[in-house]
């Protein structure tokens, strides 16, 4: 994955990222307080030789020292050395064992005594007793077996030990940052796994994953958009409305090549919005000055006459077992020239129904007369009318929902059009969150300058409208569009 996308994933869990850190912080200094406080005194002992010979006598001595540090240094942990040194300071030898440590550096004749202990002057007293002793044992071990002259050694203190001034453990400061780091591992850890578990679609990243269909827009969530689910009804310079005037470039420069002026709106579950969707895009085809049929095709749940208003009883299913004309079906709507073809009665059968020659037929006898022919599909996923449906159309919209939709869901809708060998014009992505790293944002300029035209524009095809729904052979295309 490239930075970006770790950077997406972070932004998307960046309140688990900061709860586990909060997390890690609280523990690492709740844990820092329980901790009773140590503290470290150290005393140095310097080695040396007693003669004071020629040069090659003390080159000789250095060489012995060098040779016997080390063994000095095991030597202040054994009970000859830590004995006397307990019994000076009044405590148990045991007592001892575990606060003292000896070390001393290479090519070096220094040994240093280290003792930690709760308390600084404790820590103190404890490595003076523990120097002395081991100054007073090496003069004894060092010396003659005759008894009869001194050590060649001798040890002295170069560094006396003194109570620290603040304590050596704990390191709140690197405690608390080790918190805070493992909590931030942590956190990202989980959501790096939660993204691999999470197989939703929340955004165009995640529709990369399983199709390289072309976006056609997206429609940022809306919390009034279902209280007032049509386009008429938000701000005509609001984001809303641009979007859909966005997917309305965008599927006409993909519908450009095709010959079939049907395009088939789908989804793979139902509640990811195909519905207003489809409603929506007629509008905004209709306000650019084109002729359009919105066909309800959605047999088993029709929702376009509800959504617009109109006649549901006598619709589609109607056209298709021939017991009324298409032309004394079509609803006029609006103040454009959007004619409105709403489901009918729901039959028994309606994949069998929307799979017949008379549908086929229908498609096409309204793509004579519109400009545009737009179709509300059933979901893909549960029934198989959608799959019916985009044999007789020139392309498909598939409408994702964020959030609402799994890729598997997905992928399994997308080899369902495949198979059939329907053409994908694009996605459009619906519940866009208007914050965070899959927000959706529109900046554009303002359309006002636009308006007189658009006024005009509308004033002539309300003039062109009669009071009731002209019949389907009379309709004809705008001129400037019959041109094109």
């Amino acid at each position: 994955m490239e930075l970006s996308t770790y950077l997406r994933i972070l932004r998307r869990n960046w309140i688990m990222v900061v709860a586990f850190t909060l997390l890690g912080l609280v523990a690492a200094t709740a844990y820092t307080l329980s901790i009773k406080p140590t503290y470290t005194a150290q005393t140095k002992l310097f080695l040396a030789t007693q003669s004071s010979g020629s040069v090659g006598d003390l080159q000789q001595g250095n060489t012995f020292i060098q040779a016997r540090v080390q063994s000095y240094v095991e030597a202040a942990m054994t009970p000859a050395v830590l004995e006397p040194a307990a019994e000076s300071l009044g405590k148990p030898v045991d007592e001892l064992v575990g606060k003292v440590t000896a070390s001393a550096g290479p090519n070096t004749v220094i040994i240093s005594i280290v003792a930690t202990d709760s308390s600084a002057v404790q820590a103190a007293a404890i490595a003076q007793a523990v120097g002395e002793s081991l100054i007073e044992v090496i003069d004894e071990l060092e010396k003659p077996t005759n008894g009869t002259g001194s050590s060649p050694v001798r040890l002295s203190v170069v560094t006396p030990a003194a109570p620290p001034a603040e304590p050596s453990a704990p390191n709140n400061r690197l405690n608390i940052a080790l918190g805070g780091a493992i909590g931030l591992a942590l956190g990202t850890g989980l959501a790096l796994l939660r993204n691999v578990l999470d197989t939703k679609v929340r955004g165009e990243t995640d529709l990369q994953r399983v199709t390289d269909a072309p976006v056609l827009g997206g429609i940022a969530f809306d919390g009034d958009a279902t209280k007032k689910p049509l386009l008429t009804q938000a701000p005509s310079q609001g984001t809303r409305a641009e979007s859909f005037r966005q997917i309305r470039t965008n599927l006409q420069f993909a519908h450009v090549s095709h010959g079939s002026k049907a395009v088939l709106v789908t989804s793979s579950l139902p509640g990811e919005g195909k519905s207003t969707t489809a409603i929506n895009l007629a509008i905004a085809v209709a306000q650019g000055g084109q002729s359009v049929a919105l066909v309800d095709a959605d047999l088993r749940r029709s929702r376009v006459g509800e959504y617009l208003g109109l006649e549901k009883n006598a619709g589609l299913t109607t056209a298709l077992l021939g017991k009324a004309d298409l032309s004394e079906l079509l609803q006029h709507w609006g103040q454009d020239e959007l004619y409105v073809l709403t489901a009918g009665q729901t039959p028994h059968n309606p994949s069998e129904l929307l799979g017949t020659e008379a549908m086929k037929n229908l498609i096409l006898r309204l793509e004579q007369d519109f400009d545009a022919v737009i179709i509300d599909a059933p979901p893909l996923l549960p029934v198989t009318d959608a799959a019916v449906l985009a044999q007789h159309v020139g392309g498909v919209v598939l409408m994702v929902g964020s959030s609402r939709v799994k890729l598997p869901d997905l992928e399994k809708s997308l080899n369902a059009l495949d198979m059939v060998e329907a053409d994908v014009l694009g996605v459009v992505l619906n519940f866009l969150p208007v914050k965070g790293p899959d927000a959706y944002a529109y900046s554009y300029y303002s359309y006002e300058t636009d308006q007189p035209k658009a006024k005009k524009r509308n004033k002539k095809a309300a003039d062109r409208k009669n009071s009731r729904p002209p019949a389907l052979d009379s309709i004809e295309p705008s001129r400037d569009h019959a041109a094109r």
